[in-house]
C-alpha cells in the first residue's frame, strides 16, 4: 500500500457538547456531557487513514507535557508514525463548544511554537504528500514540490482571497475546500483546475460533496445517511482520508468519494476522530 506523508496541527481537545451554542449574554449553561480526545486536522486524517489500511508518517509540533503524551499514545497505538518536532510553547489545546445540530466554536487555549527551525522527514517513500494548514507545515509543502510528490491541501473554509491558504492552493495537485464560504463552487473547482490542480473537491456538509477532474464535468455524491450523531468534529477530515485512501487503490472517482462519505458518516457516530473501532 503507498504510504502517505501528513504535516500539520495536531491537539488535545476538550469536547462540550450542548443543546445549542450558548447565547452572547451572561447565563448558565449546562453540558449535556463531554470528553477530552485527540483533535486537530492532521490527527482525523491520519487516524481515518490507518483505519482504512493505508501507512502515515505524522509530522506535527508538540510540547514537553502532559497533552503530549496522551496525544502520542493515541496516535502510536493506531499504527501512526510520528514525527514529533518540539514545541516551546507546549502543546495544541482547544476547548470545542458543539451544538446538537453540529455547529461548534472552538476556543484556542494554547498554540504550539516550533522551538527551532522545521527539519523535513525523509520524502523517501511517501508517495503522496498531505500539506494541512499550519505555518511548520510549508517547508514541508515546498520540499514535496521540489521533490516532484504528489500533494494533497485541504483548504477548509477558505474563501478565496486570504493569503495564508494562496500557497497551499496553487501548489497543491489535489485541492479540498468546504463550500460555506465560496460563492460559487463550480467556478472555484474549474479555476484551480485551470491554475494546475488535477483534482479538486468541495464539501457541502449534510448536502454531500461535489468533485472536478481535470477534462471531465463535476459530479456530486451524497453524504452517508447515518441513524443518529454523536460528534460532527472531525467528519471532514475522515472524509478526506477516505476519497485519499480509494484514489490510492485505483478506485475510481466516484468510488472514492462514496468511501469518503461513508468514513464521514462513521466519525460522526463516534466520540473519537476515526469512527468506530479505533480509539
Amino acid at each position: 500500500m503507498p504510504r502517505v506523508l501528513i504535516a500539520g496541527p495536531v491537539a488535545w481537545n476538550l469536547m462540550i457538547h450542548l443543546a445549542e451554542l450558548p447565547r452572547p449574554e451572561p447565563h448558565m449553561v449546562v453540558a449535556e456531557w463531554h470528553h477530552e480526545a485527540v483533535g486537530g486536522t492532521s490527527a482525523g486524517k491520519a487516524l481515518n487513514l490507518r483505519r482504512l489500511g493505508v501507512p502515515v508518517t505524522l509530522m506535527t509540533v508538540l510540547g514537553d507535557d502532559f497533552y503530549k503524551d496522551r496525544i502520542v499514545g493515541v496516535l502510536q497505538n493506531a499504527g501512526v508514525d510520528l514525527v514529533a518536532v518540539p514545541s516551546a510553547t507546549g502543546t495544541e489545546r482547544h476547548t470545542n463548544l458543539m451544538s446538537a445540530n453540529g455547529q461548534r466554536t472552538s476556543i484556542y487555549l494554547n498554540l504550539p511554537e516550533p522551538a527551532g527551525p522545521i527539519t523535513v522527514p525523509p520524502l523517501g517513500d511517501a508517495d503522496v504528500v498531505v500539506a494541512d494548514l499550519a505555518a511548520f507545515s510549508l517547508p514541508v509543502l515546498r520540499a514535496a514540490r521540489e521533490a516532484g510528490r504528489e500533494i494533497w491541501c485541504d483548504l477548509h473554509d477558505w474563501d478565496g482571497e486570504a493569503e495564508f491558504q494562496r500557497e497551499f492552493a496553487e501548489t497543491a495537485d489535489v485541492i479540498f475546500a468546504s463550500a460555506d464560504r465560496l460563492p460559487d463552487p463550480v467556478v472555484f473547482m474549474r479555476e484551480r483546475i485551470e491554475a494546475g490542480a488535477r483534482l479538486v473537491v468541495c464539501t457541502f456538509g449534510a448536502e454531500g460533496a461535489m468533485a472536478c477532474e481535470r477534462g471531465a464535468d463535476p459530479i456530486h455524491v451524497p453524504a452517508s445517511r447515518v441513524a443518529s450523531v454523536m460528534d460532527t468534529n472531525g467528519a471532514g477530515d475522515a472524509f478526506f482520508a477516505g476519497v485519499l485512501a480509494g484514489r490510492l487503490r485505483g478506485l475510481p472517482l466516484e468510488e472514492s468519494l462514496r468511501q469518503g462519505a461513508e468514513a464521514g458518516a462513521a466519525a460522526v457516530q463516534s466520540k473519537e476522530l476515526a469512527g468506530p473501532g479505533l480509539s
